[in-house]
């Protein structure tokens, strides 16, 4: 990806996101992959305000060489870079945000788990195994596959356990997590860390921002559904399986 093109994509992205609600304050970071090293936003930015000159540069070993002082995420996005480049996409872009229904979704009482709680891990394991189209994990998932879209664009998303902002221990379980996922045959494009958002990636940053866009469209329909809505059943994901090769 051209360097200029990706500063300015970053930059308009984040402005997107700010502005439609998807991010606030300085939470959140966006970073590209570039063929000789890394793009970031730098600490602190707010992703509505960003200059394109001043995003963090890195080289290839994740060494700051200008910009402004690099988002303290980098070593997750790097991380997720490097577990991610034998999919067949190779992402170019990582994105997260504290997008507030995702969040919203960890943050019930792990006893209650009232309609838009994080999903009981015993109903995703259910549909899982009914589908047979994928293995029924013990780690929680964000959300059961309740929609076509979400089951086509975004795809399971695992629940990564609270640590505190920059703990380098995130970063190997996230690692961990893709790692166990592609064996499976599951190449993630997201996961949900607990009480701070997700983190998604893509080909694009614009891929990227259309696929948080599904992700917390999706958190909010389960949020604010009454009762716990029922999974696609079998036939119709193994039916979007078939017409879009989508993996589930």
């Amino acid at each position: 990806m051209n360097e200029n093109f990706a500063r300015e994509e970053i930059c308009r992205v984040g402005k997107s996101l700010f502005e439609r609600g998807y991010a606030h304050a300085t939470a959140g970071n966006i970073s590209v992959r570039l063929d000789d090293g890394f793009l970031i936003t730098p600490t602190d930015a707010c992703l509505g305000f960003l200059d394109p000159a001043r995003l963090a540069r890195l080289d290839a070993q994740g060494r700051q060489t200008g910009g402004d002082k690099a988002s303290k995420t980098l070593a997750l996005h790097t991380r997720i870079y490097d577990s991610t480049r034998g999919f067949k996409a190779p992402p170019r872009c990582v994105l997260h945000t504290h997008s507030t229904y995702c969040v919203a979704l960890t943050l019930q009482p792990q006893g209650e788990r009232p309609p838009g709680s994080r999903l009981a891990a015993s109903v995703f394991a259910q549909g899982s195994s009914e589908t047979g189209g994928g293995p029924a994990f013990p780690q929680d998932e964000l959300l059961p596959p309740i929609t076509p879209y979400f089951v086509m664009k975004v795809g399971h998303v695992p629940v990564i356990p609270y640590h505190r902002p920059g703990d380098p221990r995130v970063a190997e379980q996230v690692a961990h997590t893709i790692a166990r996922y592609a064996d499976a045959g599951i190449a993630l494009r997201a996961v949900m860390l607990e009480r701070l958002g997700p983190n998604v990636w893509h080909e694009t940053p614009a891929g990227a921002m259309a696929t948080l866009e599904e992700l917390e469209e999706t958190a909010r329909l389960f949020f604010n559904c009454r009762l716990v809505p029922d999974p696609l059943t079998v036939a119709e994901l193994e039916d979007l399986r078939h017409h879009f090769g989508v993996s589930w």
